[in-house]
């Protein structure tokens, strides 16, 4: 299977290991119509009015141009539908502008974002993002994924999803080219380390203390997961903290299904709350509740985290975090930025986790 790039977020191809992302950038023509010629950096000059070395500054991501010329740039280079010739620049310099990634599950928000802000950073700093998306039902799609990028002339290789066996397949190869695991440390260089404290999970716990909750039950997302296990660790500490009670910790894998099958299980329900790791989770647990003739938030209030953009029109709309997933994955992208340029780390701002209060909480029953 070829590799073909993934500059903007991607159209899916189907693959044995995985998805292979593909550009849906191309321009449109009229049949018959001459070929579009390119733009080229010194026609966004003119167009921005500027200097063709402020175009190039600008596109390797430079610091220090004024927030007026680089919305001239960056409008000019939209008008115009630049796209920089990589394979002149790699020949150029002798050193390839592309970058391998793997992630799961694109249908999952979280994942789709992060790839996106990846996907962006890299398109600014030159270079061009070939993403690889992975058949979970294939117990050999990380390894195949990876021979795969292996083979391909790359400046570097990246993982955007952290599962363990992401990370022993990094730790265990061979690459040529400088690699990096995406992890909920990358936050910490931004000064938010969401996912080490829980991705606002501390918000959410004090929320519901607030509205007199005091035993809580938590619906995790797969084991195998990082943010999950971290999502875990934040929950149990964030209710000690509150002296509150924990009425126990269930089984899920980030899907509504998993949420849904969970409060099943239940032969009743041992809490006011629950909390669950992400909105598709929350989603699942509402509707399990209602068919157990549950109120939500009347007998039972639910959260969620990661904000999704149906979390608003859920039945009652879901309380939940915002997590700015993109930020993250333009983060992660310049972390391996700095190790195949040899230069530091360039930390961008990254929201905080922020708490967003809907109808799906509310005082605790009696």
């Amino acid at each position: 299977m070829a590799l073909v790039p993934g500059v903007v977020m991607p159209h899916v191809i189907r693959g044995g290991s995985g998805d292979m992302s593909e550009s849906t950038a191309s321009a449109e023509r009229t049949p018959g119509a001459p070929p579009h010629k390119p733009a080229t950096i010194y026609d966004v000059a003119q167009a921005a009015g500027v200097s063709h070395q402020t175009v190039s500054r600008f596109l390797k991501g430079f610091e220090g141009i004024r927030p007026a010329t680089r919305e001239r740039v960056e409008r000019a280079l939209g008008e115009l539908d630049y796209r920089p010739n990589l394979t002149a620049r790699s020949l150029k310099s002798g050193r390839s502008h592309r970058i391998g990634a793997l992630t799961h599950d694109l249908s999952q928000v979280g994942p789709s974002r992060v790839a996106e802000g990846a996907s962006a950073a890299a398109r600014e700093a030159g270079y061009v993002l070939d993403l690889i998306s992975l058949d979970a039902r294939n117990p050999r799609a990380i390894e195949e994924s990876l021979d795969l990028l292996t083979q391909h002339d790359l400046a570097g290789v990246l993982a955007l999803s952290n599962t363990d066996e992401m990370t022993r397949a990094f730790e265990t190869s061979e690459f040529r080219v400088p690699a990096y695991v995406h992890t909920e440390a990358d936050d910490a260089v931004t000064g938010h380390p969401s996912d080490l404290t829980g991705v606002g999970i501390p918000a959410l716990i004090d929320h519901l203390a607030d509205l007199g909750h005091r035993r809580l039950l938590h619906i995790a997302g797969p084991g195998n997961w990082s943010a999950s296990r971290n999502r875990i660790l934040a929950f149990e500490a964030g209710v000690e903290r509150a002296g509150l009670a924990s009425a126990g910790i269930l089984a899920g894998d980030w899907s509504a299904r998993s949420g849904y099958e969970a409060v099943r299980s239940l032969p009743e329900v041992p809490a006011t709350a629950i909390l669950a790791a992400n909105d598709q989770t929350a989603l699942g647990a509402m509707l399990a509740l209602k068919e157990r003739g549950l109120r939500v938030p009347e007998d039972v209030s639910v959260v969620g985290i990661d904000d999704i953009p149906e979390a608003a029109y859920y039945d009652p709309p879901l309380t939940t975090v915002r997590i700015d997933f993109e930020s993250r994955g333009r983060q992660t992208l310049l972390t391996l930025l700095a190790r195949i340029e040899r230069t530091e780390v360039r930390a961008i701002d990254v929201p905080p986790p922020e708490l967003v209060v809907r109808r799906s909480s509310g005082p605790a029953s009696a």
